[in-house]
């Protein structure tokens, strides 16, 4: 159990059988009546936000979870399947499950899982990878960094801007958490 007062951003706790995590708080205290804490939580598992009002000091159950590192090894027709570094368990996990950052995943890629109650949460990419263009406009003598950008789709198919002069074969760091070109490798 976690107290309304220990509110802090990140936080995750149960109500009603799911898994909400804290995304913004504020601890009022008006002049007349009781304290209470405002608070915006995000639904874990549908990525849905509301805002919800707790009294000061009200205890709620806090989400046990568990973060466990994992290998992707292969694809299986639409199933990703990761490896436990520890235990060398299994799991499939499909694109839902992964959610928009599936494009960026690759094999041998070390990723943390979120589970609760056995049940998968969140895939944690790294901040960054490495990844090979495979089409893109010819890079012509003259283009520069600051000359614009054009798009370019990588090895795993997924497709972002990258500066004029980057071409096919190139290896280029991206940013997963808003698909934006980093540098090269």
């Amino acid at each position: 159990m976690i107290s309304s007062n220990d509110f802090r951003s990140g936080v995750t706790i149960e109500i009603d059988g799911s898994v909400w995590r804290v995304v913004e708080f504020l601890h009022v205290k008006p002049g007349k009546g009781s304290a209470f804490v405002r608070t915006k939580l995000k639904n874990v598992q549908s990525g849905s936000v509301v805002e919800r009002t707790f009294r000061a000091g009200e205890t709620v159950p806090q989400a046990t979870l568990e973060k466990r590192t994992m290998q992707h090894t292969y694809k299986d027709a639409e199933q990703y399947v990761f490896m436990d570094m520890e235990s060398f368990e299994e799991t499939p996990l499909n694109a839902n499950q992964i959610g928009d950052r599936v494009k960026y995943i690759t094999e041998g890629m070390e990723v943390n899982i979120l589970f609760w109650n056995g049940q998968v949460l969140e895939v944690d990419l790294p901040t960054s990878v490495v990844l090979t263009v495979t089409e893109t406009d010819p890079g012509v003598k003259g283009d520069t960094a600051t000359g614009g950008t054009k798009p370019a789709i990588v090895e795993t198919g997924a497709q972002i801007m990258v500066p004029l002069f980057i071409s096919i074969g190139e290896r280029i760091k991206i940013d997963t958490r808003n698909d934006t070109y980093l540098g090269r490798e």
